[in-house]
Order: C-alpha cells, then sequence, then structure tokens
C-alpha cells in the first residue's frame, strides 16, 4: 500500500489551479524547484503521468483530471468537517473573492455581511481574475456575466455602469489626456476603454486598478470608472454621460452544492440585499434613499 502524504496533494492541487509551478509557488510558498520535484515523486508513486508539460505551463493528462476531481471531493468532505467542528469550537470562515471595486465597497460595509452573533467570519479577496469556484477557492464570487459552470448557481445583482471621471479642480483643457491601466493588467473591458479609444493621448498609466481614483484626484487627467465609485466620491466629477457600451450585469456565484449551507446562504443573502440596496449607484442613477453618496462608500467629505 502507499503511502502518500496528503501534503503532496495540496501541492498537486496548488499546480492544477495555478497552472505553472511559479504561480503555485507564490500561492503556498515553496519554491518552483522544490514543487517540480514533488510533482515527479508523485507521479513515480502514483506510476501515473499527471502533467502535460510545455513552456505555456503545466495542463491536466486524464489521469490528473481524475485525481484533481477525487481531491476536490475529499476537499468537500474536509469542509464539512470543518463546518460541524466550528459549530462545537468557533466560526467558519465564508470566503468571498471579487475585484478591486466590488471588494472596496464590502469592506467598508462589513458590518452587514458578519453581524454579532454570527457563527461565521469573513475572508475577503481581492482578484481581477475569475475566481474558480467550481474547485471551491472561494465560497462567494462576483462575476460580469452568468456562469456557464453546470455546477455554479448565480444570483442576480444590479447592473453596473460606467463613466469618465476627472477631479473637481482640473481645468477644462485636460479631459482629453488620459490616465489608465497598463495594457497587460487591462483585463476587463472599462480598463481597455481607453487604450482602445485614445491610445494617443495617455499620458500615464498604473499597475492596478485601485490607483486610477488617486491618479484622476491628481488633476492631471481624466479616467474610466465604475460609477458606484466615481458617484460615491465628492472629490471626483463626471466629464459626459454614462458610456453605455461598458454596461454590464453581475452576478453573485457559488457552489450549487454548497448554496444551502447555513453561513454561505447568510452571507449571500445580505450581500444581495446590500447591493440592490444600492441599485441606483451602482446603475448610475444617483443618490439612495436619502443617503448621502459620500456615505455609501465611507469617502471622507
Amino acid at each position: 500500500m502507499k503511502h502518500i502524504p496528503w501534503d503532496s496533494y495540496q501541492i498537486f492541487l496548488a499546480v492544477a489551479r495555478s497552472g505553472s509551478l511559479s504561480a503555485a509557488a507564490e500561492r503556498i510558498g515553496l519554491s518552483s524547484a522544490t514543487i517540480g520535484r514533488r510533482m515527479l515523486e508523485l507521479e513515480r508513486q502514483m506510476e501515473c503521468g499527471l502533467f502535460l508539460r510545455s513552456q505555456a505551463g503545466y495542463s491536466l493528462t486524464g489521469g490528473g483530471q481524475a485525481l484533481l476531481d477525487h481531491l476536490v471531493g475529499m476537499e468537500a468532505a474536509g469542509r464539512e468537517v470543518e463546518i460541524w467542528n466550528a459549530g462545537l469550537c468557533g466560526a467558519v470562515r465564508v470566503r468571498i473573492c471579487a475585484g478591486s471595486w466590488c471588494a472596496r465597497f464590502l469592506a467598508r460595509n462589513l458590518g452587514v455581511l458578519v453581524q454579532p452573533g454570527d457563527r461565521h467570519g469573513i475572508d475577503l479577496g481581492i482578484g481581477e481574475e475569475r475566481a474558480s469556484l467550481a474547485h471551491r477557492s472561494a465560497d462567494i464570487g462576483i462575476r460580469a456575466f452568468e456562469p456557464e459552470e453546470s455546477n455554479l448557481a448565480a444570483v442576480r445583482l444590479p447592473e453596473v455602469a460606467y463613466a469618465v471621471y476627472a477631479a473637481l479642480d482640473m481645468p477644462e483643457d485636460g479631459a482629453d489626456r488620459w490616465i489608465a491601466v497598463s495594457e497587460e493588467a487591462a483585463v476587463s473591458c472599462y480598463l481597455r476603454y481607453p487604450h482602445e479609444k485614445w491610445p494617443n493621448n495617455l499620458i500615464a498609466t498604473v499597475s492596478r486598478a485601485e490607483g486610477l481614483r488617486n491618479s484622476i484626484l491628481s488633476g492631471a487627467g481624466v479616467g474610466v470608472l465604475p460609477c458606484f465609485v466615481g458617484d460615491a466620491d465628492p472629490d471626483l466629477r463626471r466629464v459626459g454621460g454614462e458610456i453605455e457600451e461598458l454596461r454590464h450585469k453581475s452576478w453573485l456565484v457559488m457552489n450549487n452544492e454548497d448554496r444551502h449551507r447555513p453561513e454561505i446562504r447568510a452571507v449571500v443573502d445580505r450581500m444581495t440585499a446590500l447591493f440592490r440596496r444600492h441599485a441606483a449607484l451602482f446603475e448610475g442613477r444617483g443618490a439612495l434613499g436619502g443617503v448621502a453618496l459620500s456615505n455609501v462608500l465611507g469617502v471622507a467629505t
């Protein structure tokens, strides 16, 4: 009987989900060389090739996919034990993955998601890439499109509108000077918009989406932001109307097998109510129910 240590399977999961040794190394804190050796040893022990190795990275063989499917099931079973144990001795964590701006919105409304007396806590992760809920790298994610995966469930959220913003004191002649996220980091339509429409007018780029607001506030130029960010900021003003071609639907997504767990259901219901309560802000329609926009995201006035 082969005694394969569990941490070998954990390393395999990191490589399978990351697609490369370097990305797996960042995820689990081991060197790429160590991970590579451990995967060769795992393949030797299992007498089965698990990966197709190429310059593009590591992809799974049929045997590797079968192992991944088994380990995902084992993770789910372990998660059930964690939930059971949490009922005895502490809070279970609900893992939420969201893009920069939605994560900022959720962080500033954290008291809505976790309340006194709850038996769950929140782990809020920020990631511009799509969360892989199918393999349970997160419990809840926010996407700009309805999921196609059969094992995911989704709840419709308000649409998201976008506009061009400038600092309040920016001179009018600055409206043709653009600030954007760098091309390699422009993973969303609104981030690519300045590169596609005004490539010759870019005066500066930043490496992350959240850097846009501070750069625009400098008064050096204009940039595209979600309306729920720009309209809530008293130091910004719109330049023109909504960019209608950038408007998109939004979905709250979770694993279909986990969505009835009490802590997941509670957080999903609270997140859904929070976003719908602020629908006018997300859809670019202004203040909500008499609440000052500067208070919605906690922006200082």
